[in-house]
């Protein structure tokens, strides 16, 4: 691809001439790695349920390759064709949400799979990266016209999917949505009052949720006193980490795999530490790092309050995502139930953060601007138009 002319005008020629390369390396570089340990975690995982060695393996393989392709057809769209996929994706997430509490599947008290003949599709998944697009729209349409009540339209949104992820429950994925609302309505300049409000307001739901609903309550406490309870998945993790020490103990020859029921989703990163040690997930934090910061970055140059919106909430659901899954392996916080991003087992999660790193890539590419000077005596676009 490097050997792309500079005359080649076709679609892919301007994509790879637009891209950001060091971040769609970072993102193949996480592929790998979930191919990498996806290889080592799901056999034993496979085999200890009945199943066949190798099918966890053959469907990662499906999820990400399409992941993959996700990634690569969302960043070459437009701005404008961004904004029309969330829209209608933010409709159809909340209506098959909705759908999981009459006919989901029920897994350790929850309704949140939507059952598919080659796998669970869990829609709350794509609520994530199309309402926080939905978000930024409504708030930069609202700036410039105040008749359209986009915050408030906004909030209604979110009061609908609390209602629902509440109803599952799923507080995990709440607390993330809510985090980039939070996020974009800061960045967006909502008074420090409003935004405090709503650190309350989550503060406030958290020990609603610690008192009402039974396993919230149970990790809660599990996390604060270690006497209390069964710590056998994180006793688990944590010892396989030290049994990994700085280099590791090669591939295949790691032990946690064979005693997490989940080691090939919720505590892949335990498999890594243990096969391949301190170095490897040292690198891994630092790619997450790296995908986050340059995003963040990148926007400090950007002057249209909409990407600046969009891109924010986006790479902030990402970035907590893989937060979530990393701290509560290592026992930072308590334990939740999120995939770590490309890398753990799991069709809608490979999907869903597809699309927000597709997002993100579409939103940050450079965009062809014509020069100061035509703009200001109102010329015809020329072929001396500069990249941004």
């Amino acid at each position: 691809m490097s050997g792309i002319s500079r005359s080649d005008n076709s679609l892919l020629a301007r994509w790879w001439r637009n891209i950001d390369h060091w971040m769609l390396g970072s993102v193949g570089l996480l592929i790998g790695f979930g191919y990498i340990l996806m290889m080592a975690a799901s056999p034993a995982v496979a085999q200890r349920i009945g199943a066949s060695r190798d099918v966890f393996i053959f469907k990662q393989v499906m999820f990400l390759s399409i992941a993959a392709l996700t990634i690569i057809f969302i960043s070459m769209l437009s701005t404008q064709t961004i904004k029309k996929l969330s829209i209608v994706g933010t409709f159809i997430a909340i209506l098959a949400t909705a759908y999981t509490l009459v006919h989901g599947m029920d897994i350790k008290g929850a309704k949140r799979w939507i059952a598919l003949p080659i796998m669970s599709l869990q829609p709350s998944e794509f609520l994530k990266p199309c309402f926080a697009i939905c978000t930024a729209w409504l708030l930069t349409e609202w700036k410039k016209r105040f008749y359209i009540p986009g915050i408030f339209i906004a909030l209604g949104v979110y009061a609908v999917i609390l209602f629902i992820l509440k109803s599952q429950p799923d507080i995990g994925m709440l607390a993330v949505i809510t985090a980039v609302l939070l996020t974009q309505l800061f960045i967006n300049g909502l008074n420090m009052f409003w935004i405090f409000s709503g650190l309350g307001g989550m503060i406030a739901a958290f020990v609603g949720a610690y008192v009402v609903l039974p396993h919230v309550r149970s990790r809660v406490e599990r996390f604060l006193h270690p006497e209390v309870g069964d710590h056998y998945q994180i006793d688990t993790a944590l010892r396989a980490f030290g049994n990994g020490g700085l280099w590791g103990r090669g591939p295949g020859e790691g032990r946690v795999k064979d005693l997490l029921p989940d080691a090939h989703a919720d505590f892949v990163f335990a498999v890594a530490g243990e096969e391949y040690g301190m170095i490897i997930c040292c690198l891994i934090i630092f790619i997450f790092c790296f995908i986050v910061v340059r995003t963040l970055l990148k926007l400090i140059k950007e002057d249209d309050p909409f990407i600046i919106l969009a891109a924010s909430g986006l790479i902030t659901g990402f970035g907590l995502q893989a937060f979530i899954n990393m701290g509560s392996t290592l026992h930072l916080i308590p334990t939740k139930g999120m995939t770590l991003p490309f890398i753990s087992y799991g069709g809608s999660s490979a999907l869903s953060i597809a699309l927000t790193i597709g997002m993100v890539l579409a939103l940050t590419r450079r965009r062809i601007e014509a020069p100061q000077f035509f703009k200001n005596n109102n010329q015809p676009f020329s072929k001396r138009s500069i990249l941004r």
